[in-house]
């Protein structure tokens, strides 16, 4: 039994299964911060008390990275018990004539540098908006791509209303694309000359999209926090930055620009680690190994 729940669920499953006598492994994805309000303190206590729970019925607990881990106030206390098992990630490999047709329905010489996100606050948005006037100095024609969810985002309105004018001040330096589909969410990533990902906190602990730009063929940037920056210390294929660090930001993605060709990974050598496939050879490894644990008892 793998536990991949919303954090209050798991510990009843967990212990569901601990009764039952199955091996139960918890994949934790990251550590939770809930914003200020009347009822977050207590909310974060029973996650917290939820946690502790399916941590102690698990009989393995599973992390995306072993940098996430240290650093995570959760798995750092599950030393004996944590594995690190990569998350998997599965992309359409977009061919060079739908990159092309993206490239020219945007109608503009670029560079173009992606986002995938939704607009909220712990994305680091406005990093990049910051970090435009400098690009557009050196690229006039560069542009933000920003794929993903921009209106009406859950309790972001204030952040969204605070950053209308500036994302308005770029005008054509700046696109929302709304939300795609895999297939043209792909094609996105492949048209992209850069993707970024400037996230500001623990709410992020890998940043599945960078290895669905990077299988894609597309480098990129991304901020030093832990987990969020093992995609590309781990391959090369981009730059790390300190966050909230828009000057960095701006110098990061102008040398990827300029060296894109020297930040390749061959996409077989990524999918032989993120292939769904691989991933689930790995669970059940870690599955047959907490079996023969037991029958050595």
């Amino acid at each position: 039994m793998s536990v991949h729940l919303p954090q209050f669920d798991a510990a009843g499953i967990a212990i569901r299964g601990r009764i039952q006598h199955k091996p139960v492994v918890l994949t934790y994805h990251c550590d939770l911060r809930l914003p200020r309000g009347l009822l977050s303190p207590a909310a974060m206590v029973a996650v917290s008390l939820a946690n502790r729970i399916a941590a102690a019925a698990a009989d393995r607990v599973v992390a995306y990275t072993d940098d996430y881990a240290r650093h995570s106030p959760f798995l750092s206390r599950q030393k004996g018990k944590l594995r690190v098992i990569p998350p998997p990630v599965e992309v359409v490999e977009p061919t060079p004539q739908t990159r092309a047709a993206f490239r020219r329905s945007l109608d503009g010489t670029g560079p173009f540098i992606g986002m995938a996100a939704r607009l909220a606050t712990e994305k680091g948005v406005e990093v990049v908006v910051e970090a435009m006037p400098r690009i557009l100095e050196r690229y006039p024609g560069a542009r933000v791509l920003f794929a993903g969810q921009y209106e009406n985002v859950l309790g972001e309105a204030e952040y969204a209303r605070r950053l209308a004018p500036l994302i308005a001040g770029l005008g054509h330096a700046w696109t929302f694309l709304g939300v795609l589909d895999p297939e043209r969410m792909a094609t996105f990533f492949g048209a992209c000359d850069v993707t970024v990902l400037p996230s500001l906190n623990s709410t992020e602990s890998f940043g599945l999209v960078q290895i669905e730009s990077m299988l894609c063929g597309t480098p990129v940037v991304a901020s030093d926090l832990p987990g969020v920056r093992q995609p590309v210390l781990s391959t090369g294929m981009g730059r790390i930055v300190p966050r909230r660090d828009a000057a960095a930001l701006a110098t990061a993605i102008l040398e990827v620009i300029e060296h894109r060709s020297q930040m390749q990974v061959a996409p077989a050598s990524l999918r032989s680690v993120y292939d769904p496939a691989a991933v689930a050879e790995k669970y059940v490894a870690l599955f047959q190994e907490i079996q023969d644990r037991r029958g050595r008892r």
